[in-house]
């Protein structure tokens, strides 16, 4: 609820301003365009309950690629002996579904109807994807077979993955695959978007002499990105943007210039945020997060979020207080080591909630 989200927000509504020092480079921030920058919520490829049932039986597809409307076509045609779910009633409700990945973005998700007490089920539907040629062939369709709950926990019952990069394009006719059990690197969670380099480190008010500095502070200096994802043969043209959740407002909003057709960017950036107590740390989340410039919408590449993971912001629940072990251990330091930089590398990942990375 996206509503609900802003409310908090402005509810809440702690003034952090910010300004910015930019080592050894110039000014970054008014050198690009403001542009509308576009993302779904980003999800999991495997939610729901997939332990349940040993995934067996094939699934049938035909792929295309339609140059005059640029639009990649999924043809579902049907499965064959899949596993049953509701071994009581001797049911399962499947569908298909099928992701365009690393991009795991919501824009990324197609699904078929549900067929209803069937482990036979005839689809015969279209899945479309407007997306250039030169785009889909760096990604890879994984297509999926799921038990619809009605209380929603979803069966997994097998999956397929294809590199588009290696398919045949001059086979457009309809072929039966196996349906594999989950892959390992689903099963591990590895999602490779790419590494960042950062420093952070909190000055608390009155510590470095009297009133100086007035409010605490929290610098942030982002100094690279290594091996994000490679969208096209030059490269990535990539930024990024910075949040102190849970505000979302302007005040609170910062990001690096854009660093072109490299996947290893040297953005040497640093941000300072004050107006922080202490006591906000615990609520806080820094949000940064890296992008593809485009002209029209920027692509989500992966970001990392800073704070404690307690699901908690000034005792609402949150989904973006969601942060990783590392990112937790990478912010109590910052915490714990006051006027201190507390170095780290951390991975890019998906990023769940803020219904609209904006």
């Amino acid at each position: 609820s996206e509503q609900t989200e802003s409310d908090t927000a402005s509810e809440i509504s702690f003034q952090f301003s910010k300004h910015k020092k930019t080592p050894s480079i110039g000014s970054h921030s008014s050198d690009m365009a403001s542009v509308s920058s576009v993302s779904g919520s980003v999800l999991s490829v495997y939610s729901g309950d997939f332990g349940s049932v040993d995934a067996q039986g094939t699934v049938e597809f035909a792929l295309d690629y339609d140059e005059k409307n640029r639009e990649f076509q999924v043809h579902v045609s049907q499965c064959k002996d899949l596993a049953v779910v509701d071994e009581k009633k001797g049911r399962s409700d499947p569908y298909v579904k099928t992701y365009l990945l690393p991009d795991k973005a919501r824009m990324g998700k197609r699904k078929t109807s549900v067929k209803k007490r069937t482990v036979n089920p005839i689809y015969n539907e279209v899945l479309r994807y407007k997306i250039e040629k030169m785009v889909l062939l760096i990604q890879k369709l994984n297509l999926s077979v799921w038990h619809n709950d009605p209380l929603g926990r979803n069966s997994f019952l097998g999956e397929i993955e294809i590199d588009l990069a290696s398919w045949d394009w001059s086979n457009r006719k309809l072929n039966w695959y196996p349906l594999k059990p989950r892959s390992l690197s689903a099963v591990n969670g590895v999602d490779h978007r790419g590494v960042m380099n950062l420093s952070i480190k909190y000055v608390p008010p009155g510590s470095l002499g009297p009133k100086n500095p007035p409010s605490g502070e929290v610098h942030i200096w982002v100094k690279d990105v290594k091996d994000l994802l490679q969208l096209r043969p030059s490269g990535v043209d990539s930024f990024v943007k910075c949040y102190v959740l849970p505000d979302t407002s302007k005040k609170s909003y910062q990001k690096t210039r854009v660093i072109k057709r490299d996947t290893n960017p040297i953005f040497n950036h640093t941000i300072v945020y004050d107006g922080f107590h202490t006591e906000d740390l615990k609520d806080a989340c820094v949000e940064l997060t890296v992008w593809d410039h485009e002209k029209l919408t920027n692509h989500f590449l992966g970001g990392i979020r800073l704070g404690l993971g307690t699901g908690l912001s000034y005792g609402i629940s949150v989904d973006w207080m969601d942060s990783t072990q590392e990112e937790v251990a990478f912010w109590q330091e910052m915490m714990s080591a006051t006027n201190e930089w507390i170095e780290g590398l951390l991975p890019l990942r998906s990023l769940a909630g803020r219904k609209k990375l904006k």
